[in-house]
């Protein structure tokens, strides 16, 4: 049910205006992120924030959260004017941001995370008082069955990022920032959060919500904000809108097509594992790739999909079964250099942690694998290093002249084209992905698709694992889904509904009873 829908059965609805920004403008040397932004928020009301990476989306977040302080413009706080500037001047407007990174601290009880602020009571405190004091606020969230005192390291990734909104709402907030609270989650958490920012919003909060899924706008915003190129529209009733308006307003053109069109013909078997097992992976797996073909994984996080892509990398280790890449069988105990040397690239689904180098260049990351390519005999050799910076930046469209930009400062967009751009140095047989356009923009989403399908054509198989459906039928030549590490089932995506897709991922025992 639609989060205005849910509204209406309560009689309660968004009220007066909490929070009114007009002009704010912000700008970094000679870059300008903000240019007379116009943004506002009432009471009980989800607001969804909306823009391509770059579009300025986080520097209004920082702007608001006290981190950034705007060069001009005029805000003002249930009607009286407010100076952002500082976090504790956010704090004191009852302000809270929960970053897309989250940042409780596994080795501490939930309890412990959601008062790292301070206690919200005087005295000697105990774990045992403390848990009291929490408890309120874990249900606020839907976690109604969780022990305050349990250690947060022992919790699923969606019970971590509620966690990190319970904090919030220790502090009293009343304006919160939720900063792509999905982004890392699977189908079923993904629903506990939009359920919870439904009865957040319910009960007086006002949210900021910024996401990339936009089919999630259309379930829980009230209106939608969208920013592009630092400048921003009026907000407008999701009501009134529909997918492609959304997208034409973010991009500033209609995107005709999402996906590219799929294989018309393959080649011979480039990729073959039969009965492969690893300890992530008790059960038998077989999967078979052709050139030319893009094979998606659908499954949730913990589903198998991504082990089954660490299996053929030589990132896990393979206790049974045999792998060959064009009919030359792997040692078992293969490794990631054993795997490059054979032609196949693995791409993980965490771009920060070993997808990228966020503090160095592009170019080196682009040559990082590839090391002996531009460096013959051990010496390194800078116009090599320049070529194929070139020769990548331009079949991954990355702005050839930021080459020698830090990673990190680019758009989530443009690390990914990084992170996938750095393997084609290697000259891959075989590209694995998982999560391909985790954290992107839709524009983004649609041109790194493109580049996938311009590679498979090229004569690459690629195999990659996700969470997203859209995406896992919008793609795939074929699809292998993948529930509690066993595959379900090898489908056809254009005779499958995205329906029966779901089901396979989260409980195909209802097809089969």
């Amino acid at each position: 049910m639609a989060k205005a829908d849910m509204m209406n059965m309560t009689g309660q609805g968004p009220g007066d205006v909490v929070l009114e920004m007009k002009g704010i403008s912000k700008s970094f040397g000679a870059v300008k992120a903000l240019r007379g932004v116009d943004f506002e928020l009432r009471k009980g009301e989800v607001m969804a924030l909306l823009g391509e990476n770059g579009a300025g989306k986080s520097t209004l977040v920082k702007v608001l959260a006290g981190l950034h302080a705007p060069d001009s413009g005029e805000t003002r706080i249930d009607g009286k004017p407010f100076s952002l500037g500082s976090a504790r001047l956010s704090h004191a407007a009852s302000i809270a941001v929960a970053e897309q990174e989250l940042s409780v601290i596994g080795a501490l009880s939930a309890a412990e995370n959601i008062f790292l602020g301070g206690v919200p009571f005087r005295g000697p405190w105990t774990r045992r008082r403390l848990a009291e004091k929490a408890r309120p606020y874990l249900e606020a969230v839907g976690l109604h069955h969780l022990d305050p005192s349990t250690r947060v390291e022992t919790l699923a990734v969606a019970e971590r990022q509620l966690i990190e909104i319970a904090r919030l709402l220790a502090t009293d907030a009343r304006i919160l920032i939720l900063d792509e609270p999905t982004a890392a989650l699977n189908d079923s958490d993904i629903e506990r959060v939009k359920a919870m920012v439904v009865r957040l919003a319910r009960a007086g909060h006002s949210i900021i919500y910024v996401t990339h899924r936009l089919g999630e706008v259309f379930e829980i915003a009230d209106r939608i904000t969208t920013l592009r190129s630092g400048q921003s529209s009026p907000p407008v009733n999701v009501s009134d809108m529909t997918l492609e308006k959304v997208i034409k307003k973010m991009i500033g053109r209609p995107l005709e097509e999402m996906f590219p069109h799929r294989a018309s013909s393959l080649g011979a078997i480039a990729l073959e594992m039969q009965g492969v097992t690893t300890p992530a992976l008790p059960l038998p797996q077989n999967l078979q790739v052709r050139k030319g073909e893009i094979l998606g994984i659908a499954g949730q996080i913990g589903s198998g999909s991504e082990a089954l892509l660490r299996a053929i990398a030589g990132a896990d280790i393979v206790e049974g079964g045999s792998i060959e890449v064009h009919g030359r069988a792997f040692p078992r105990a293969h490794s990631l250099p054993e795997a490059m040397k054979r032609g196949v690239a693995y791409c993980s689904s965490d771009r920060k942690l070993d997808g990228i180098f966020a503090e160095l260049p592009v170019s080196t990351n682009i040559i990082s694998p590839s090391m002996r390519r531009v460096s013959p005999g051990g010496l390194v050799n800078r116009r090599r290093i320049r070529a194929l910076t070139a020769e990548v930046s331009s079949q991954m469209a990355i702005d050839g002249s930021r080459a020698e930009y830090k990673v990190g400062a680019l758009s989530g967009g443009n690390q990914q084209k990084v992170a996938l751009g750095k393997w084609l140095g290697i000259a891959p047989r075989v590209l694995l992905v998982s999560e391909p356009t985790r954290g992107v923009d839709v524009g983004a989403r649609a041109e790194i698709y493109g580049h996938l399908r311009r590679l498979a054509e090229e004569g690459m198989a690629i195999i990659f694992a996700s969470s997203d459906i859209d995406e896992v039928q919008g793609l795939a030549d074929r699809v292998v889904t993948m529930y509690r590490g066993r595959q379900v089932r090898v489908v056809d995506p254009t005779r499958v509904t995205s329906h029966e897709l779901v089901r396979d991922i989260t409980h195909p025992e209802e097809e089969a009873a």
